[in-house]
């Protein structure tokens, strides 16, 4: 096994993990779906997987088909927006975000969860873990 060296990760500054962040969560409440399509490329690698329950998306055809249905049920369909909350944090490559997801003007969390993603050494995610956590009060 070959042990990977500091060229090999990348490091992002606070002002590119709060982008990338922000990018990640933005996606999920595009509207347009070419816009959706490339913003899905400029943030993940080709092959790139997300992981979520028991959902598996690997590549840009599942990717877009993750998110779009997402999108449908949760921004279109029920009118939700997510959003970032807080400050991502870095270790080597890994990024670890917390989002969250409300209805535009109420202060009542519908969602919340956390994303852990795995950073290709181009900045884009290569694999990403969504985890959707007990909503806090309720």
């Amino acid at each position: 096994a070959r042990r990977m060296g500091r060229m090999d990760t990348i490091t992002l500054t606070p002002e590119q993990r709060l982008d990338l962040a922000q990018r990640y969560v933005e996606v999920w409440n595009e509207t347009d779906a070419q816009q959706r399509r490339a913003r899905i490329r400029a943030l993940w690698q080709p092959e790139g997987v997300h992981y979520v329950r028991t959902l598996v998306a690997q590549g840009y055809e599942a990717l877009e088909q993750r998110v779009e249905s997402s999108h449908d049920k949760n921004v279109r369909q029920n009118g939700y927006r997510f959003r970032l909350s807080g400050e991502p944090q870095q270790l080597q490559d890994a990024l670890l975000m917390h989002w969250d997801m409300v209805q535009p003007g109420s202060k009542t969390l519908e969602a919340y969860g956390l994303v852990f993603m795995k950073l290709a050494p181009d900045g884009r995610i290569a694999t990403d873990y969504q985890f959707v956590l007990p909503t806090p009060g309720g």
